[in-house]
């Protein structure tokens, strides 16, 4: 143990060292024309109240693919149109679900 503490002494040395940092620069603006796409990224949301649930549709460039639907009794789900021809999959995860892959590898 005492051969350590001189150990981890000279191992912070050049830590103690380091008194003239300077602050990292300013961070740019983004280049233009971003500003547009990211806004157009961004998804509306549009919440629609009834007395039997709370629905969240989720729309991006005006095109619904996701919504949410809060009973007023039991669990959310959600509708969710993977490939965009407004066929909705009801889930209870908004994550797909990842199949492991099976292989043969021997058989009898």
């Amino acid at each position: 143990m005492r051969r350590l503490l001189p150990i981890l002494l000279l191992a912070a040395a050049p830590v103690w060292a380091q008194s003239g940092l300077q602050p990292l620069p300013a961070v740019p603006p983004p280049p233009p024309g971003m500003e547009a796409f990211d806004a157009a990224m961004e998804p509306q949301v549009t919440i629609v109240k009834s007395e039997k649930e709370v629905r969240e549709e989720f729309r991006i460039n005006g095109k619904l693919y996701m919504i949410k639907v809060t009973p007023a009794v039991g669990k959310p789900y959600y509708l969710v149109d993977h490939q965009g021809d407004g066929n909705f999959i009801e889930s209870d995860t908004i994550a797909p679900v990842t199949k492991p892959p099976m292989w043969i590898i021997h058989s009898w």
